[in-house]
């Protein structure tokens, strides 16, 4: 009855989350303890209604010397005997912990997510499961809750996180409001979040299936671990026998609620902004009449969401750095803050313009590389995917007459732009800069890319209209910045 019950109710949690389709290649992480052998078999059992490969990983942390050695003879030996992809990843947690100055528990995170990372561009693999339960949510719950987290943290565990891996660490929280070269989608799901412990080991116990038991679980050394043995038996004994089951209820609602928000706040912010938002751009200009138009809690939220697009990890910009950030629209004025990674919000008239920093240094240039694609006939053009990308660009390479130089700007320079009525205008690259409302010590400082007195493209500005790439384009000049631009 317990195999059923249980089957039953994880399947339906896998199917209303879609985590499984037909034809997946599942990266499981197995430790060998009662919760991913839970997830091994159950999945064994779904594969019987729904066709999809499992291959296998395990991670040795190289902390319990024989003991987790025997961890994955173990789990390789379950894998023989079901004919599945086995996978042995052998970390120093240890030296990383000391090296990156984080705790050895969240060493061991961002390592097992890096080695499942590996294996699933390796293997073919399509999803990542691993096997967080409920208790792990509520535990999640108060460790954010205890540490000041707002509405996306309140949620815990999530039983589907969407990632786009870039070859980085995904388990810094790989999202697609980072920088870097897009791969594939990897989504992480979490088909045993919807089980308490004691419906897993009941499972196991139903079916004859031994598992390992970890012995650093048992100590109180790890924060988690604190909360796990003290705090929720504690709620337990003394408030209600189902607190975890009503904090994941709570989970579920504050995730809704939180959707329903990250909906709303990209709604503002193309309302907000002069040029719609591509999460990865390095830079968005804020118009304060309609940020200011928003509801307070859109306001905070479009902030964030800006600054977590321009952080390297997506990670670390807390309240305090968003309240900087609103201070620019408080009053009148040409001032600007700065917040860690190097990003730089900054007031200018009637428009707050976030993006990582750049204090100009004249005489200084940056590096560019220059690269020539020929367009094959039916071939989508690359230009298309680089056309709000602020350091790559693509011209019309036989438009280009002389060979194009960099340096900054001279009497005489000037743009080729749009009318707005279909029409090209030749316009001064002064009179440009006068209306983009650049201020006057920046001017000399702006690199640009000119061909003679035209100027191709404005550094982090705009390129002109006359080179830009079209339909009978038939040879690309590819223009990339090498790093950053001086003074970053």
């Amino acid at each position: 009855m317990v195999k059923q019950l249980t089957e039953e109710k994880v399947f339906s949690f896998v199917e209303k989350h879609k985590m499984i389709q037909s034809g997946d290649r599942i990266i499981l992480g197995v430790s060998g303890g009662a919760d991913s052998v839970c997830l091994l078999f159950l999945l064994l059992e779904y594969r019987k209604r729904v066709p999809f490969d499992i291959a296998v990983v395990h991670v040795n942390h190289g902390i319990r010397g024989a003991e987790a050695e025997e961890d994955a003879a173990c789990v390789a030996k379950l894998c023989r005997e079901q004919g599945l992809v086995f996978r042995l990843e052998s970390v120093d947690v240890k030296a990383y912990a000391a090296e990156e100055k984080c705790s050895e528990e969240d060493a061991g995170r961002r390592l097992r997510y890096r080695a499942f990372e590996s294996a699933a561009r390796e293997l073919g693999g399509t999803r990542i499961a691993v096997a967080h339960n409920a208790e792990d949510r509520a535990e999640t719950m108060l460790l954010h809750l205890f540490r000041g987290s707002g509405l996306k943290g309140m949620r815990g565990i999530e039983p589907v996180r969407a990632d786009v891996t870039r070859g980085a660490d995904i388990s810094r929280g790989g999202d697609i409001s980072r920088g870097g070269d897009i791969v594939r989608r990897v989504d992480i799901v979490r088909p045993v979040l919807c089980l308490e412990r004691c419906e897993i080991e009941a499972y196991l116990q139903e079916r004859n299936i031994p598992w390992r038991t970890d012995a650093t679980n048992a100590g109180d050394d790890y924060t988690r671990n604190r909360i796990r043995h003290h705090l929720l038996p504690w709620a337990e004994r003394e408030i209600t026998g189902r607190v975890v089951s009503h904090m994941c209820k709570t989970a579920d609602i504050l995730s809704e609620t939180e959707d329903y928000l990250r909906q709303q706040t990209r709604e503002a912010l193309a309302d907000c902004l002069t040029e719609p938002y591509e999460p990865g751009g390095d830079r968005a200009e804020i118009i304060v009449e309609r940020f200011l138009a928003c509801h307070p809690v859109l306001r905070k939220r479009m902030l964030l969401t800006l600054a977590e697009g321009l952080s390297p990890t997506g990670k670390d910009i807390s309240a305090v750095h968003v309240e900087d950030a609103l201070s620019l629209f408080e009053k009148e004025g040409n001032r600007s803050v700065d917040l860690p990674f190097g990003i730089r919000f900054v007031r200018r008239y009637g428009r707050v313009v976030a993006g990582r920093r750049w204090e100009p240094q004249p005489g200084t240039l940056p590096k560019l590389i220059y690269e020539r694609i020929r367009v094959r006939e039916g071939e989508e053009l690359p230009g298309k995917l680089y056309a709000r990308n602020q350091y790559t660009k693509c011209f019309d390479c036989d438009k280009i007459k002389e060979t194009p130089v960099l340096r900054f700007r001279q009497a005489g320079d000037y743009l080729t732009i749009s009318d707005g009525a279909g029409n090209r205008i030749r316009k001064s690259l002064k009179e440009y800069m006068i209306g983009e409302k650049i201020p006057r010590e920046m001017r000399d400082c702006i690199p640009v890319l000119a061909e003679g007195s035209h100027v191709l493209w404005l550094l982090g500005y705009r390129i002109s209209e006359y080179y830009k790439i079209n339909g009978n384009t038939k040879c690309i000049l590819q223009v990339k910045l090498e790093g950053e631009l001086p003074g970053q």
